[in-house]
């Protein structure tokens, strides 16, 4: 039997005096559910053992490393709510699980994005000095500055993101329990400044300090030619968790603010839309499952750990590992940003 649910939007609105419904189908609620549930034990399984890994690295972890680390508790703390979303769609559409928990699967979404993009940032700010001031950045780049920087942003999240746990989020809809927080349905212009705020800031970040870093390896960068190469290797990483994950979120988070309540837009089109808004939504939960490949490329340490965890000879990938780091130490102070 097919499954329906009203388009939340359409019940939210003052400004459409049009009645618009749209029908999410079976075969639409069960790609969304797979897709969360995929996405689960992909983000799950990468981001525990990174964390794990972190965790018990001896001696002094690195700028990068610390700002991984918390990259990795970000989406920790996001992947551990997908089965609430894969639940909803599999179930036609319905919440089950109250007004509570509908709350914080918001609240952590919101979390989880925007962490992620202000630590992604700071990795860029930290590959940026380690690169192109590599002697100038040594008093700045310290593990203290890290944590007090990663620290800071936890709390200036948390606290941009709290209005959304003491707001009412569910409504029944046709015998229908629905969660407002999922998808953000309800279109509000105020929302754009903060969208704007919360997205802007880390893309510029990060867009300028890899242009920069490139700059800076196309010029003659005094780093060995296999440190360049890890070092654009995880340049272009990053962008493209950026343009997968995030961009077309905001673009398409953008467009639905300001088209879906215009009195001139069709039906039709408020529910292309939504459905925009809900497919843009989901690939942000892809950064869960990417962002493991930022910690293989972008932590040597961690590269290090899990050629020893799942490589057979380890005696041989003692020796490289040893010579990696050899011609490391031989290579100029640049060679510090852990490529």
């Amino acid at each position: 039997m097919e499954s329906a649910t009203m388009e939340l939007p359409s019940l939210l609105s003052n400004q459409s005096s049009e009645t618009c419904v749209a029908m999410t189908t079976t075969a639409e609620n069960t790609l969304f559910g797979c897709f969360y549930i995929l996405v689960f034990f992909l983000a799950l399984n990468g981001n525990s053992l990174a964390l794990w890994i972190f965790c018990h690295q001896r001696g002094t972890s690195s700028p990068a490393n610390i700002f991984l680390t918390h990259l990795a508790v970000a989406d920790l703390s996001y992947v551990i709510i997908l089965p609430l979303r894969a639940t909803y769609h599999l179930t036609g559409g319905h919440w089950p699980f109250g007004e509570v928990p509908c709350r914080v699967v918001g609240f952590l979404f919101y979390v989880n994005m925007y962490a992620s993009l202000y630590f992604l940032a700071c990795v860029a700010a930290d590959r940026y000095l380690a690169v192109v001031h590599a002697v100038r950045s040594l008093k700045v780049r310290r593990a203290r500055y890290a944590n007090i920087i990663s620290f800071s942003l936890w709390a200036l999240v948390t606290i941009s993101m709290a209005p959304l746990l003491v707001t009412h989020q569910t409504a029944e809809v046709d015998g229908v329990t629905v969660c407002l927080q999922l998808y953000r349905e309800k279109a509000s212009r105020n929302a754009l400044i903060s969208l704007a705020v919360a997205f802007t800031p880390p893309f510029l970040v990060i867009l300028s300090c890899y242009l920069l870093i490139i700059d800076s390896l196309r010029q003659g960068s005094r780093l060995e030619p296999a440190l360049k190469l890890r070092a654009l290797r995880t340049i272009s990483l990053v962008i493209l968790i950026y343009v997968v994950c995030f961009l077309p979120y905001h673009i398409s988070r953008a467009t639905f603010i300001l088209g879906y309540n215009h009195p001139d837009v069709s039906c039709q089109t408020r529910r292309g839309l939504s459905l925009a808004n809900r497919l843009t939504s989901s690939l942000t939960c892809l950064n869960g499952a990417m962002d493991p490949l930022v910690y293989v490329f972008g932590a040597k340490k961690f590269r290090g750990t899990l050629m020893q965890m799942f490589c057979k000879d380890k005696a041989g990938v003692s020796g490289a590992t040893s010579g990696e780091l050899k011609g490391t130490h031989e290579s100029s102070v640049s060679a510090k940003s852990e490529f």
